[in-house]
């Protein structure tokens, strides 16, 4: 009996030992697990800035005016004056239409003229010689009643003349085409020689010393449109560079298929740099200096059609979906979801869920929010 104990006693010995060591590991994880659970990350300031409430938008920049110049006589070009890209001044010649024949026909009406006007004055002499000879019983009724007839017939031929040669007079300047207003040559269609008619184009002219950026704006924003209104906007053929407007035409109707509506906003085309139904690209600014809650890009996590961030509250992480609005150089503007002077996480939050442990760190990006400027 003594000799089967002392055998089985070192079996004992190192059972013991190897539960007494497994205890001590599991109580030296038990104690290890929570510091290793804790994730580092470091935080930024949810932060209340002023900034500008401004919606992108869309469109192209047309001509304040623009018009076909149409021929108002019949008859050959005679000379064009101007060709595209020339610039104009209200009331320049720019074509010549068969003006010798009209310069004719003008100098004819005005002789008709002349000549009614003579014929009447001998009507009206006639008409007062009849009267004096029927008061002495020479002249008939019959040859009074005459005379007046006579003498109204030539006034009606003056009045008739007179027309005419307006119409002459008018159509004479009418052969002298001449630019509507201030502007550019866009399109020259009519050459030397060519015949046209009354109402046929011949150049296409543009005012484009001011012109119109017309875009669209989605309706739910309706309420904030106003004219006066800023708009900032860029072209592709000046990269970089920013050009303004002023909003002058608020459409009262809202497009069906769109669901917005039309906007124009007047721009001065300094140097006339700008070309006319040029694309454009912009923001319309509704409200200015607005304060704006606003967090680190890096901040925001998406995933699964979710946005959140993680709010550091003391040592815990707690995930908090919020609702996005523009993104502003290194900053995310956020309509809902967390509160100025809150912190939010920056970095870690691959490794973040609800209600994880955390330590926090330093963080340089901390005041990055601040920093904005629009």
């Amino acid at each position: 009996m003594t000799m089967r104990w002392f055998k089985l006693f070192p079996a004992l010995v190192a059972g013991a030992s190897a539960l007494t060591l497994a205890s001590c590991s599991k109580s030296a994880d038990a104690a290890k697990t929570p510091r290793d659970n804790v994730i580092p990350v470091q935080v930024a300031k949810v932060e209340s800035v002023p900034l500008d409430h401004a919606v992108s938008v869309i469109g192209t920049l047309f001509a304040k005016d623009q018009a076909t110049v149409g021929a108002q006589v019949e008859g050959q070009c005679e000379k064009t004056l101007v060709d595209f890209g020339d610039r104009l001044t209200a009331g320049q010649e720019i074509a010549l239409i068969d003006t010798t024949t009209y310069q004719a026909l003008a100098q004819q009406s005005a002789a008709n003229v002349a000549k009614a006007k003579a014929n009447a004055v001998n009507a009206e002499k006639n008409l007062q010689r009849t009267k004096d000879l029927a008061k002495e019983k020479i002249a008939s009724a019959s040859d009074l009643d005459t005379a007046e007839a006579q003498a109204k017939q030539a006034d009606a031929d003056v009045k008739s003349a007179e027309a005419a040669d307006a119409v002459a007079q008018l159509n004479l300047e009418h052969s002298r085409v001449k630019a509507p207003f201030d502007g550019a040559v866009a399109q020259r269609i009519v050459s030397k020689g060519d015949y046209v008619k009354a109402g046929s184009p011949l150049f296409d002219v543009v005012n484009d010393s001011v012109l119109k950026f017309i875009f669209q704006v989605p309706e739910r924003y309706a309420s904030l449109v106003q004219k006066k209104l800023r708009v900032n906007f860029t072209v592709d053929n000046y990269p970089g560079e920013t050009f303004s407007g002023g909003v002058y035409l608020i459409s009262p109707a809202v497009s069906t298929s769109s669901r917005s509506f039309n906007v124009g906003a007047l721009v001065t085309n300094t140097d006339f740099r700008l070309k006319a139904n040029t694309f454009a690209r912009g923001e319309l600014t509704l409200e200015s200096q607005v304060p704006t809650v606003v967090v680190p890009v890096s901040s925001v996590v998406s995933f699964a059609g979710v946005t959140k961030v993680f709010v550091i509250e003391g040592n815990t992480a707690r995930s908090r979906q919020v609702t996005l609005g523009r993104i502003r150089g290194d900053v995310q503007e956020v309509s809902e979801g967390v509160k100025p002077g809150e912190q939010v996480a920056i970095t870690g939050q691959s490794k973040l869920t609800d209600g994880a442990a955390v330590t926090v760190q330093s963080s340089a990006v901390v005041q990055s929010a601040a920093k904005v400027s629009d």
